[in-house]
């Protein structure tokens, strides 16, 4: 993602939250209320937060998807990536973009010789995006009961998945 995109950004993520509001845990109405400039933090680490990068998918002149890599950069786990605001537009899921943007940042992260594992969270009853991650090789390792509270009163657990890079020598986190 480049700077003159974040107008477009703000765009299908404010769509986004607004549509399917179980499946992020930042909330719409926040959301709303910043500007396209304070989402400069997921151009990189050279603009400033965590954020490795954020890729986009455009049809035409409207972006339709977006993942971003962020690490924190702690040392003892610097060797962490976490996938982060997956989205992509309702009428081109299912068509294989998730899994395009998804693949094309598990082989950046891959390029990183510092990383080992990448993690990310998914609404555990989003069943497509679960079997998503797990086909690009994602493992279960846990499940954090009522980890959304949606203003309505429901709560929504989060499936806590992990993918190893490389060979770091231990074995894959077991499902629970």
């Amino acid at each position: 993602m480049r700077e003159e995109d974040l107008v477009r950004y703000k765009q299908l993520r404010d769509a986004m939250l607004e549509r399917f509001e179980e499946a992020f845990t930042s909330d719409a109405e926040t959301e709303r209320s910043r500007t396209a400039e304070s989402y400069r933090n997921r151009l990189g680490l050279a603009a400033g937060g965590h954020t490795l990068f954020t890729l986009t998918a455009w049809l035409g002149e409207q972006m339709v998807g977006a993942i971003s890599a962020e690490i924190d950069p702690r040392a003892k786990v610097r060797h962490i990536a976490h996938i982060v605001g997956m989205m992509v537009s309702p009428e081109l899921q299912g068509v294989g973009l998730g899994r395009a943007l998804l693949e094309q940042a598990l082989e950046m992260l891959e390029g990183e010789p510092v990383l080992e594992q990448v993690t990310l969270s998914v609404s555990a009853g989003n069943a497509a995006a679960v079997a998503l991650y797990e086909r690009c090789g994602f493992k279960r390792y846990g499940l954090l009961d009522q980890a959304i509270k949606l203003p309505d009163g429901r709560y929504v657990a989060k499936a806590l998945m992990c993918r190893h890079l490389r060979d770091s020598g231990t074995a894959p986190p077991a499902s629970p």
